[in-house]
């Protein structure tokens, strides 16, 4: 991955307890339930540390800020969820982008869900081009362009 890494916080919106399992896959660009399925596995496992250092994380780590788009994974919808929930608040998907993971660890989408993404994309951009062609070619415009030109 040549992802540059930011800070380490606790991401509380898409945790279920206090974020750190979440806010730890962010970091990392890792899905949240592989990161909850270590965790717990490694308490189950004979390393009962974990606890210690999941509750030392939730008081050290910082909440992560308030972020404009959502690119975080699991909660219980997928991205294509979270982004057609988006895009039907927003009305506007032309300029997300659409990160397809490579592995099943990372976060993402998969190809699947990318395609239908980036073919939804496309055609609400055939649909805007064709609205801007529309009035170029009309008469509407040509008498606002002689009208500019005064």
């Amino acid at each position: 991955m040549n992802r540059k890494r930011g800070e380490l916080y606790r991401d509380a919106e898409q945790g279920k307890i206090a974020g750190v399992c979440a806010g730890i896959a962010d970091y990392f660009g890792w899905e949240t339930w592989l990161v909850r399925i270590l965790v717990v596995s490694g308490v189950l496992f004979g390393m009962p540390f974990l606890i210690l250092g999941y509750v030392a994380a939730w008081f050290i780590l910082d909440k992560a800020p308030e972020k404009t788009t959502n690119d975080n994974s699991d909660s219980g919808e997928s991205h294509y969820a979270k982004r057609h929930q988006q895009g039907k608040q927003k009305g506007d998907v032309s300029n997300e982008s659409i990160k397809v993971k490579a592995r099943i660890w990372q976060a993402g989408e998969p190809p699947k869900q990318a395609l239908y993404d980036i073919r939804r994309k496309f055609r609400l951009l055939e649909g805007k081009v064709q609205a801007m062609e529309q009035y170029v070619t009309s008469a509407e415009f040509t008498v606002s362009r002689e009208i500019n030109k005064l």
